[in-house]
Formats: structure tokens, sequence, C-alpha cells
């Protein structure tokens, strides 16, 4: 099965919550009045696009009626999708421009983080990547065991510590063991957080400064993952940990079990930050790049 497909078929469930309530909408009105408008938002809304980002929507979608000179709601639908192409444009690319590249991967667990990091791991070494992982979350029980069978099944290195270990002296040894081992790409795992844990987030700056202190020309990516069927909590996330770490980037996980991808639009929309990965299954195999138009394309396909 190709990729779009792939794609095409994670989203079955978002396409036919948003899409479908969309076309639903069409289909009771004969004109395109405030009326229309009013439903078309609060459809967006209910579809876990959000309050804000579904206002931007409509009053970008009130000025493409107005300029296309549109009168027939069924018109809307290639309008709409012109729209959150458009919102979602800009860098979606894992930029792996230096070696090694670091990737650290945060977020709270349960997101999906070390099987982002095993499937990452997997696609890296399949495109001819050398891969050494830090097993640096070493306070969740069997965290590290888990790893080391994602590692295995990716046939990648792992860095780790015995359980207990100072998280920051696994990132120095992996990174060490990178330079060492002349990797591409140094995937640093991180203890799940919220926000609001202090010592946490600290423990995560202390990491980028050794990271920084150790490979100060290196490309550093912090990926933050979020489980899409979390819906609105999942943006919330993104928006508090944006305010500690400089994201650049979003791992969607767990796409294909929820009708609530629409998350993705409000992502870029509000906090500006780009979804690079998205999980469409739980094979080895299943974690894709993230492409805009393809998003579009499968969210609106007949």
């Amino acid at each position: 099965m190709g990729f779009f497909e792939k794609l095409k078929n994670g989203l079955k469930n978002t396409k036919d919550a948003l899409s479908g309530k969309i076309q639903s909408v069409i289909n009771s009105f004969t004109k395109i009045d405030e009326d229309f408008f009013e439903e078309l938002e609060e459809t967006l809304i209910l579809s876990d696009i959000g309050a804000v980002t579904s206002a931007n929507i409509c009053e970008s979608l009130r000025k493409e009626v107005k300029r296309t000179g549109a009168t027939d709601p069924n018109e809307v639908k290639g309008l709409l999708k012109n729209i959150i192409a458009e919102i979602l444009e800009g860098d979606n690319t894992l930029n792996l421009d230096t070696k090694p590249t670091v990737i650290l991967v945060i977020g709270v667990n349960g997101a999906g983080k070390t099987t982002t990091i095993g499937k990452l791991s997997h696609n890296l070494k399949a495109s001819g990547k050398k891969v050494v992982v830090a097993a640096a979350d070493p306070f969740r029980a069997a965290a590290i065991e888990q790893l080391q069978v994602w590692t295995d099944r990716a046939g990648v290195d792992i860095i780790k510590h015995a359980e207990g270990a100072d998280p920051a002296a696994v990132v120095f040894d992996a990174l060490q063991a990178g330079k060492a081992r002349n990797a591409d790409v140094i995937i640093c795992d991180t203890a799940g957080r919220l926000h609001n844990k202090k010592n946490l987030m600290d423990e995560l700056k202390k990491i980028a400064r050794i990271i920084d202190n150790n490979l100060p020309d290196s490309r550093v990516e912090t990926l933050l993952v979020l489980d899409a069927t979390t819906g609105q909590n999942a943006v919330n996330q993104a928006r508090l940990f944006k305010e500690t770490a400089e994201i650049t980037g979003i791992v969607l996980t767990k796409l294909d079990g929820t009708a609530k991808g629409g998350i993705i639009i409000p992502i870029k929309e509000e906090l500006d930050i780009p979804v690079k990965l998205v999980g469409v299954g739980e094979k080895i195999d299943d974690l894709q790049d993230f492409i805009p138009a393809d998003y579009v394309e499968a969210l609106f396909a007949e």
C-alpha cells in the first residue's frame, strides 16, 4: 500500500466526521448567506478545528466567496480545500542537514514517544542513515526495555544506563558515541513530562545545553509527540510546551484511530508549529512524512 493510500485510510474517521459534516451543511442550504456561515463555523468547531481557527477559516471563506462571486453552497468545498491547504503551507520537512543531526523527542507519557522513535529509526536506517538512540527516560518503568525492543527491530544502536540514571548523562554518552561511530542522526528519548513539572522542564533545558556544548554546529530538531485521539487537549499541550521548549515540529500519532485528525489545522494556524510526521498504523513502517497537499486531498476525497 502506498503512502497516500495509508494516509487516506488513516484519515477515514476524520474525513467522515469533518468532510461528511461539511457536506451535510452544504446540502442543507440553497444559497451562501450568514446562516450558512454560522452553521459551517459551528460544524468546524465541533470537528475539533477549534473556535479561533474555525472563525479564521470562515472569515477567509467570506472573502473568497466575495472575490469569486460564488453563490452555490456546492462551490464552498473547493474554496475550503484551498484555504486549509494555505494554512498548512510551510516547512514540514524533517531537517537533517548536519552530520550528526540531533532529534530531541518530547511529550507526555502515553502519546507514543517510544513507538515514534522506533519507527523513525527504522525509516532513517532504510534511507541509508546511521542512527544512534539515547534512552534518556530512565524514570518510567520499563521505558528502557521498550525502547530496546524497538531499536532491535529497527536495527540501530542504543545508548542506555541503569534505571534511575541521570538523563543528561545518558544524552552526553549518546552524543559521544554518535560522534565516534560517525552517526548521521542521534535521537534522544526524554522523560514524559507535563509543562507544569518544573524539575522535568529544567532537566530538558539541561539536555539542550549539553547538546549545544558538545555539538554546537549540529541541527537540533525538537519534536513534540501528540496523541491525535485527545483532540483539542493535544492543541493545548502544544501551546503549553511551546512556552518552555523550542519546538521545531509535531509528530501526530494514532491518526488512524480517531475522528479528530483535524487538529493538525489549529496546531499550524494558532501556534505556527509545522506537523512533520504522522502515525497512521501500528506497523514499524506506519510513520510517514506529513505532506499538507496529501492531507487535504485525503480529507476531502470523494
